[in-house]
C-alpha cells in the first residue's frame, strides 16, 4: 500500500489517497486544491524514500473540504485553598482535507484517488397495492384452539405424574424430612 507522511501546521500526518483529514486551519477557502510539499517519507509498492528532512521535488494534492471549529475543549484551572478558579472554553480552527494524488520527487504520480461514478437515480413504477380480503375460516379457529387445549391438558397431566413420583421416592426412602431450627443469637456480646 503507497503512503506518504506529510507536514503541516506543526504535525505529521501519514497520508494515502481518498483520506480525509483533521488538520490546523489553511488559509484557501473551501473547495480549493492545496499542495503539500513538506513531504518527509514516500512508500510506493516498490520503493520507499525517506527525506533529509524533506524530500525535494515530492508533493501531495489535496482538496479542502470544509473550514471549521473542532469540538470545545473546556480548560479549568484552580489554585486549591486560595478561592482561585478559572473556566473557559476553546474551539482550534480546523480543515478538512481530502488527499487526491501523491507525486513522488521527479514528479512521477504514485497515487490518485479514483472519482466515483454517480449513478442517475432510476425511478420505478410503483405497483398498485394489492388487496386481500380476509376470509375468515371459524373452523380452523376452533380446531387450533381445541389443539391447545389438549396441549395444556397433557402438559398438567404430565406434572402431576411428575409429583406424584416424587412423593413416591420420599415414602420409599423412609427418611423424615429435615425440620430446620433457627438458633437464637444472644443479645449481649462478651468481649475477651
Amino acid at each position: 500500500m503507497s503512503f506518504a507522511v506529510i507536514q503541516t501546521g506543526g504535525k505529521q500526518y501519514k497520508v494515502s489517497t481518498n483520506e480525509i483529514l483533521k488538520i490546523e486551519r489553511l488559509n484557501d477557502q473551501e473547495g480549493k486544491t492545496v499542495e503539500f510539499k513538506n513531504v518527509l517519507f514516500l512508500n510506493d509498492d516498490e520503493t520507499t524514500e525517506i527525506g533529509n528532512p524533506n524530500i525535494q521535488g515530492a508533493k501531495v494534492e489535496a482538496t479542502i473540504l470544509k473550514n471549521k471549529k473542532n469540538k470545545t475543549i473546556l480548560v479549568f484551572k484552580k489554585r486549591r485553598r486560595k478561592n482561585s478558579r478559572k473556566k473557559y472554553g476553546h474551539r482550534q480552527p480546523i480543515s478538512l482535507v481530502k488527499i487526491t494524488k501523491i507525486f513522488s520527487k521527479n514528479g512521477k504520480l504514485i497515487l490518485e484517488s479514483k472519482l466515483k461514478k454517480e449513478k442517475t437515480p432510476i425511478k420505478k413504477e410503483k405497483p398498485e397495492p394489492v388487496k386481500i380480503e380476509k376470509v375468515e375460516d371459524t373452523s380452523s379457529r376452533i380446531l387450533k384452539a381445541e389443539k391447545t387445549k389438549k396441549l395444556d391438558e397433557s402438559e398438567k397431566i404430565g406434572l402431576k405424574k411428575v409429583q406424584e413420583k416424587i412423593k413416591l421416592r420420599t415414602k420409599k426412602s423412609g427418611l423424615p424430612k429435615k425440620k430446620t431450627i433457627a438458633k437464637k443469637k444472644p443479645l449481649t456480646t462478651k468481649k475477651k
